[in-house]
């Protein structure tokens, strides 16, 4: 297989993986409670990951900035997770996936690092999603939001913000990817511990399927994902990597329909649609606007405007 066409196919995986994740969740949540989940899936990811970090050969020590760092991203990703993981268990596998799909639209609205305002067509296209989450959260007709419906919005924020701080915090650092998620996994396994020891004799007793769905959500939907999306990411274009990655909500609806047994109305499909749709345009958007900034900003550099000066 061409390496082109490997590295497109890992990126579907995980997509896939990801897009998965909603209903291993919400099904290992009717088990578990949500905080035992959690330690299960940190605990599990933080002892494959510093395995890994213990089988490299010739490693070097660890940096006061990637602990600092490290550290500070596993306490805001542990907030999504925790968003995130209590929504999934009240609303349906394809509804969490669909909105957590926001994260797209928010995060460039939340990272003012630029000079330059979004256009107007980019808040069109944010506006086509709320449209979206709109016709999502009342597909069975006009009621109050569903509250998994309104925890997995407060995730797409909060995600987004975790996004951002992520490119903040490693711009311009030589900082080592797994030593990161390491550090992240560690962090989040000592915040779930105190809120599941009252719950770690039921984790203990779970069922075979309940544990195969937490070593999924860690080893895989975590661990794997983080990794094998860094490897893809180094040898195709960010545009590529972008759009197959996009197709994460995609597989939230696959999977939850066909085998979690969800039905989507006819307006929650165009709900669906329209999220779909508009993460997308959004994304292009914000893309080329991004595109087009760095390439005025370089030809500013190289051809600076003269002032004149008096005599």
């Amino acid at each position: 297989m061409p390496v082109a066409r490997r590295t497109d196919a890992v990126l579907l995986l995980v997509a896939l993986v990801w897009g998965s994740s909603y209903l291993a969740a919400k099904t290992a949540t009717v088990a578990l409670p949500v905080m035992a989940v959690l330690f299960a899936r940190y605990g599990i990811s933080a002892l494959a990951c510093a395995a890994l970090v213990a089988s490299r050969r010739q490693a070097r020590r660890w940096t006061r900035a990637e602990v600092r760092v490290g550290s500070l991203l596993g306490v805001t990703q542990a907030a999504v997770l925790v968003v995130e993981t209590y929504g999934v268990a009240h609303t349906s596998a394809a509804n969490a996936g669909l909105i957590i799909s926001l994260t797209i639209v928010l995060t460039p609205v939340l990272d003012r690092t630029g000079s330059r305002r979004l256009p107007g067509r980019f808040f069109l296209a944010a506006g086509l999603c709320v449209l979206a989450v709109a016709l999502l959260t009342s597909s069975t007709g006009l009621h109050a939001p569903r509250l998994g419906d309104m925890l997995i919005l407060v995730a797409a924020v909060v995600r987004a913000g975790h996004v951002v701080l992520v490119g903040r915090l490693t711009a311009g650092r030589s900082m080592d990817p797994l030593r990161l998620t390491t550090a992240q996994t560690v962090v989040g396994s000592i915040l779930f511990l105190p809120p599941a020891i009252a719950h770690l004799p039921d984790l203990a007793h779970s069922t075979a399927t309940t544990w195969t769905q937490l070593i999924y959500l860690a080893l895989f939907c975590s661990v794997f994902a983080f990794l094998a999306q860094t490897w893809a990411v180094q040898g195709t274009s960010a545009t590529r990597a972008s759009l197959l990655l996009g197709t994460e909500p995609i597989w939230a609806v696959a999977t939850g329909v066909s085998l979690g047994g969800e039905r989507l109305t006819l307006w929650a499909t165009l709900g669906a649609v329209l999220m779909v749709a508009g993460t997308y345009w959004g994304q292009a958007i914000e893309r080329t606007h991004r595109t087009t900034a760095a390439k005025t900003a370089k030809e500013d550099e190289a051809c600076p405007v003269m002032t004149p000066t008096s005599a």
